[in-house]
């Protein structure tokens, strides 16, 4: 009998007809035992209540069988309609899910009158779900996402005092091309969006612009700020000094992003590797721009994408010649195979441009070199992106890189130099840092390296230089050359066996932490220099690259509901900025169909029309947050 084969039914006593008594409770179930499986998993089914004595091990076992059912059940017999419900059977909050999505995305609310939004949100809801309309989102779920936020954004404020934290500006543009910076706020426990200020009317003032920052400084507190990161150093010097002067405290540094970008971006305009991408790009616009020739090239390398879109251009250069040459034997194979030579435009003479580069021994030979001097730098970029603190890192990241260099050209002194000195200069004009010079020096990894001594005695200088600009007082430094002593020698707690064996292992902010209690002064700053970090793309450039324009002629009311707006945009976005383990934090998920990679600047190809088209639109921020006739994403 099937009822004997039920795992469930010890758990409960068989009635007369089709009842059943719960073992725990004693509630009596109509229904049989399926009846008994919802009351006994305390997921409510069915007008089923859950049981309140049932023990947890037993609600995990039988909960567990009724999803299973379920899952087999949906696969044999799809349902239309069906609510969404979590791994776990708990009910998904599909009207927070909805407004989220709006939000996060900057969807025009209006979108939410569509009777496609309605059949979506019977579909994930059923069919007297209630969806979220364009008044609701622009009220009670702006305001209730925006409390939220602020609520998270308030346990993060908490660790400022211990840590500090780091201020990032992202300058950007909107569609009538003025000039936005947004304020984001970083320390280890996470970033968020600040605030956004229209400073077209003040850019070109520096001490204006100054008064912006110092604005953003007040309203975090110059006590918690350790440094503010720009994402375009040359741009800000003068703004830098004027903060600088009034907050000595603070640090000015460049973004180690950009900056590697650029050094990549000189590595480009060395004549043979500029020549090299050239040719590279005019194998890959044939390909992106021919529809029989992008299945070809998915059939060939297993569906792997050839061209990889970045923050910036040199980047995706890089990014995209290693990815070439990563499939190298397979584009060969491609180009020298029947399907290419016998395609109905294999006789034109851009196909025939495309065929020669993939075949060409030397530029595969070019390719291979150029991307092999790019890696290291590539390797310290992956590294330092993103609002993983690593000030501690980036000296020993550099010093690894200019080494791997050398080893590139070994015997080619010549090369190698060109290359070295486009490092050094970038490092020195641009990069270097005295937050990272301290920050090396606190480094146990550093510290403790006899291989590090030299590197150790170059930045011990501007060591010092920071120690005095974190406590600037003679109290506050009281006993601090003790403590160093005490940590250069290991003394006390940094001697124990457990803070030997994590000084390489440990984070360099989280092994002062439980190890540098023996000097609390020198702990204080090893803290704050080690838990800031060190690029401004901590979200990706796709993400905060562009800027809805804000109402000009409107009341305040709206001013305020549009900056409630992006408040809300752009932390949802820094929240689920998340990426799969194995993904590669350079590479923008989407990829940039206008790039010198993939457009054709001759007259292109009508099957790649529609692709541009929605690239296109996708780039313009206001299609994308606003009406075509509202400067907000609802109408007042």
């Amino acid at each position: 009998m099937v009822r004997e084969k039920d795992a469930c039914w010890e758990f409960c006593e068989k009635l007369d007809g089709n009842k059943v008594r719960c073992n725990f409770c004693d509630k009596i179930l109509n229904g049989g035992i399926s009846r008994l499986k919802h009351h006994l998993s305390r997921a409510p089914s069915k007008g089923v209540n859950p049981c309140a004595h049932v023990p947890d091990d037993v609600s995990d076992v039988v909960r567990s069988m009724v999803l299973s059912k379920e899952q087999r059940k949906e696969a044999a017999f799809p349902k239309r309609h069906r609510p969404l419900s979590s791994p776990t059977h708990q009910p998904v909050d599909v009207g927070r899910t909805i407004a989220e999505f709006f939000f996060e995305n900057r969807l025009d609310f209006r979108a939410a009158n569509s009777a496609s939004y309605r059949r979506l949100a019977a579909a994930l809801g059923g069919a007297a779900f209630r969806a979220p309309s364009p008044a609701a989102l622009k009220s009670s779920w702006l305001e209730t996402l925006k409390s939220e936020v602020k609520a998270k954004i308030a346990e993060t404020e908490c660790e400022w005092a211990s840590t500090g934290c780091t201020i990032i500006a992202d300058t950007c543009t909107d569609n009538k091309s003025r000039a936005w910076i947004n304020f984001f706020v970083s320390s280890p426990s996470g970033t968020f969006f600040h605030k956004s200020v229209d400073a077209s009317p003040s850019f070109k003032n520096s001490k204006r612009v100054s008064e912006l920052f110092d604005s953003v400084i007040l309203s975090v507190g110059p006590e918690n700020v350790v440094q503010i990161i720009v994402d375009d150093a040359a741009g800000y010097l003068a703004v830098g000094g004027l903060v600088s002067h009034k907050h000595p405290s603070i640090f000015w540094s460049s973004c180690a992003s950009r900056s590697l970008s650029s050094i990549l971006e000189d590595f480009a305009k060395v004549e043979w590797v500029g020549r090299c991408i050239q040719r590279a790009q005019t194998a890959t616009r044939f390909i992106y721009n021919n529809r029989w020739a992008m299945e070809l090239a998915k059939r060939f390398t297993g569906g792997e994408e050839i061209v990889k879109t970045s923050f910036a251009k040199s980047v995706s250069s890089f990014l995209s010649l290693q990815s070439m040459v990563k499939q190298m034997a397979r584009l060969k194979q491609m180009a020298a195979s029947q399907e290419f030579s016998s395609s109905p435009s294999s006789d034109n003479l851009i196909s025939y441009r495309c065929r020669e580069v993939l075949e060409d021994g030397l530029f595969w030979g070019a390719a291979e070199e150029a991307s092999a001097v790019a890696a290291p730098l590539l390797r310290v970029m992956r590294e330092v992106s993103g609002s993983k603190p690593a000030t501690g890192m980036i000296y020993e990241y550099m010093a690894k890189a200019k080494e791997a260099i050398r080893a590139c050209y070994i015997m080619e002194e010549a090369k190698r130099e060109v290359f070295l000195e486009i490092v050094e200069e970038r490092w020195r004009r641009q990069l270097h840092s005295p937050l990272h010079a301290a920050a090396a020096y606190l480094n146990p990894s550093l510290q403790f390296n006899p291989e590090s001594a030299t590197l150790l005695s170059s930045v011990k200088e501007e060591f010092h230089a920071v120690v005095d600009k974190l406590l600037p007082s003679a109290d506050l430094r009281q006993d601090i050359t003790s403590q160093i002593f005490k940590f250069r020698k290991a003394q006390g707690m940094f001697g124990c066996n457990l803070a030997r064996e994590t000084r390489s292992t440990a984070s360099p902010g989280t092994w002062w932490e439980q190890y540098g209690d023996s000097a609390p002064g020198l702990q204080r700053v090893a803290s704050r220099v080690l838990s800031q970090v060190c690029s401004a793309n901590v979200l990706d450039r796709a993400c905060c690259g562009s800027h809805p324009a804000q109402p000009e002629k409107r009341n305040r009311l709206d001013r305020e509901t549009f900056e409630d707006l992006l408040y809300v945009h752009y932390n949802l976005k820094a929240q689920s900025r998340a990426r799969p383990p194995d993904s590669d934090p350079l590479v923008l998920e989407e990829l940039d169909m206008g790039s010198e990679w993939v457009e054709d600047a001759e007259p292109g190809n009508s099957a790649q029309w529609l692709d541009h088209f929605i690239f296109v639109s996708s780039r313009q921020s206001t299609s994308n947050f606003i009406g075509p006739n509202d400067l907000l994403p609802f109408n007042l």
